[in-house]
Parts: structure tokens; sequence; C-alpha cells
């Protein structure tokens, strides 16, 4: 008997142990090479492991338990055989009373039949079906599968055919307990800790996003054509945070004990809302790269993070962030850092709002910004500076173009 080990690989040099998420096979089961077995969740990313080989599983580790890095979960012997398809079934030889009347062969058969098992895929979503159902607040009872043996897809979840829920019984108190993901007392954790050994401050200020909306009318459709990617707000404000870092590098920096280290480069995190947590895929080197450039990055990074495929490195090493709330309808917050890091950057709704412009009232539409820092390396100067640099390479993104400096100065060498 040849019997394969798995074991949970090692998702970054730091980790020590994972968390065995949800188990995709059954015990017993027949998997075929590469087809995922289980989702595995660290600190930082889920990933999940795939079988080295074809045959039979047996799984040695439950769902929600704990382990260290590199402990068997699971075999598979190979020696097993498998079926990837239901046989079909061999045909009666024929007989005599099959020139009996038609009604009484039919009930024959009905009667023979045995009865029929559940399939052990049935109601059984994909990896990326169940990460859709979490975001849609939707359950396995709740969507009919069409997949292979009543397998749930990501396109039923998609075009649901949905099952009439429970009736819940009016004035019910019912409680349900659910254990952390490591992710999420990951987050927690930094949170807690950023607020206990930071001296964070927020500043907030307006910005008249006309500008932008003007150009995204006008181009965003040759944009998509040329580019193959849209042209969103991302990436105007990931540039405009580029070119306010270069004109305060204490905001792109970070303490590192009793040393500061400042960075050259701008390596701009974008907070991800994922099914398991807060995510933050990292854009490199975002200085250099264009508006189309940008937005290819983020929609990139943005649905890994989502779908549980990004890497521990494409999450490491940032020097800022900017998180977008707007998204989810809110006005108005107080971001909080991302460690090791010095600042972040909070995006907020576009609410059509009465302001003055020239001595007289026009309605624009304007959206506020907050900029939390570590007052322990940013002063007040620097920081309300930093925040009204952003706003003026927003409010006019021609700056944009010329390293924001005025391009009538720049033509006229001034």
């Amino acid at each position: 008997m040849a019997i394969i080990e798995m074991k949970v690989p090692s998702p970054g040099e730091s980790i020590t142990e994972v968390q065995i998420s949800r188990w995709l096979k059954k015990d017993g089961d027949y998997v075929e090479k590469d087809e995922e077995l289980c989702e595995i969740d660290s600190d930082k990313a889920t990933l999940t492991l795939n079988a080295e080989a074809s045959g039979a599983i047996k799984i040695l580790a439950k769902e929600g338990e704990t382990i260290a890095v590199g402990t068997v979960v699971c075999s598979i012997d190979t020696d097993a055989k498998g079926e990837k398809a239901a046989p079909a079934v061999a045909a009666a030889p024929a007989k005599k009373e099959e020139s009996k009347p038609a009604a009484k062969s039919a009930a024959t058969v009905v009667t023979a039949a045995p009865p029929v098992e559940k399939n052990y895929a049935e109601g059984i979503p994909s990896v990326a079906a169940e990460k859709l159902m979490r975001e849609r607040g939707l359950t396995a009872e709740q969507v009919n599968g069409s997949g292979k043996g009543g397998r749930i897809t990501k396109a039923d979840v998609l075009n649901p055919v949905v099952a009439s829920p429970e009736t819940k019984v009016e004035g019910a108190r019912n409680d349900r307990r659910e254990k952390m993901s490591m992710l999420r007392k990951k987050v927690a954790e930094r949170l807690v800790a950023v607020k206990q050994e930071t001296a964070m401050l927020t500043t907030f200020n307006e910005v008249d996003m006309s500008g932008i909306m003007d150009i995204r009318k006008q181009y965003k459709d040759k944009f998509k054509e040329k580019h193959g990617v849209s042209l969103g707000f991302m990436s105007f404000f990931t540039k405009a945070v580029c070119e306010a870092l270069k004109a305060f590098p204490s905001v792109n920096a970070q303490i590192d004990g009793a040393e500061i280290i400042y960075h050259d480069y701008c390596d701009i995190g974008i907070a991800v809302s994922a099914p398991k947590g807060l995510m933050v895929p990292i854009v490199r080197n975002a200085e250099s790269m264009s508006l189309a450039q940008i937005e290819a990055s983020v929609a990139d990074l943005a649905t890994r993070a989502r779908d549980g495929k990004i890497t521990i490195e494409e999450m490491t090493g940032g020097t800022f962030t900017i998180t977008n709330v707007g998204v989810f309808g809110s006005m108005l917050s107080t971001p909080i850092i991302n460690p090791p890091q010095s600042a972040i950057l909070g995006m907020h709704n576009i609410v059509e709002r009465p302001v003055a412009i020239n001595g007289k009232v026009e309605i624009r539409p304007i959206m506020y910004v907050a900029l939390s820092y570590d007052h322990r390396i940013i002063d007040g100067r620097e920081s309300v500076g930093f925040l009204v640099k952003v706003k003026q390479m927003l409010e006019e993104p021609t700056l944009m173009l010329f390293g924001g400096n005025d391009p009538v100065k720049t033509l006229l060498k001034l």
C-alpha cells in the first residue's frame, strides 16, 4: 500500500501555526491529483492544500483545529481505485415478459428500483461559491446546486434559485457562537496594539471631486477600450498620495526602535474587505506607475484577496495605506494606522453639497478625507500639509502629469 502524507505548507517565515478552516472532501473520498482538499487559515491569509496524488483520502485533523506548520493533516492511499463518474447501470437481458403490457412493465420497474441515496457532493459549495454566499448572507439550504452531484457552483450563487427560508419565530431570542479565525484574531491584536503603542491623531479635509468626475465621464469608455480596465477613483488617489509623499517624506517613513526609516519609493497598501477579514495587498512602486497600471494592479490584487488566492509577500512591506470606506456609505471616519506604517488615508462617500465658489453658492460633489498619523514621527504641520497636497492634486488632476507642479509655470520655466 502506497501512502502519501499531506503536511501543512508554510505560509511565511514568521508563521508557525495555522487553523484548518474547512475540509472540502470527506474521509474516504477518492481525490484526483492537484484537487483542493481543504482551506487553511493563517493570521495573514487563507491558502488551500492540494492533493499531491490521486487516491483515497484519510483525514487526520479536524475543522477548526489549530496545528503547527509541517503537521500531517491527511494521507492519500494511492492504491485505492476511484471512479470519476458513476458507472452506468447495465441493461437487463431481454425476457419474454417484455411483451407484456407497458403499464405492467413500468410498475415492475418502479417497484424494483432501489432507494436513491444522496450524493456526497449535494449541497456542498465550491470554494468560490462559498465565499460569495458569505458575502451575500446565503446558506447552502437557500441555494439549489446545479453542479456535478448537486454541488453548489459560483453560477448558482450569482443567479440563484433561492429556496424559501425557514420561517423565524417572532420574538425568538437565539444565540450562536463561532470560533474566530486566525486572521480575525490577528487583526484584532494589531488594532489594539496600534491604539496602545502609537500617538495616533486624525486630521480631516474635504475634496471637490468635480475635476476627476468630469475626466471619468469624458474618458472612461476610451480608457477601458484602450487599457482593458475601468477608470476608477483609486488610481487618482494613489497617484495624488504618491506626489504628497514625495513632498512630505516623514509620512512615508516608519519608526524602528530609536531610528526612523525613510523610503524613497511608495508601496501603497489598498485595504480590501474580504470574507475572512480585512486584507491589505500592496501596489509596489506606485510612484512610477500610470493610472492604467495602478487600476490593473489594484483590480488584480483585490480580486485575489477576496478569493483567498493572494500570497503573504503581496501583503507585506507597504509604506502607506489607503482605505475606501465610502463604498459602504461612510461619510466620515478615523481609520487606524496599519503598523509599522505611520499614516493611513481614509476615503469616504461623495455627496453633493452646497459650497461657496467665487462668492456664489454652487452644488459640488464633495468627499471628506481623513488622515490618521503617528504623532511621534509626523508633526501637525506635516500631516495637514500632506492632506492639503492630496486635496490640491485631486482638485487639479493635471498637476499629477507634471509631478505636482503648476503646468503653466512648468511650461514657462518659472
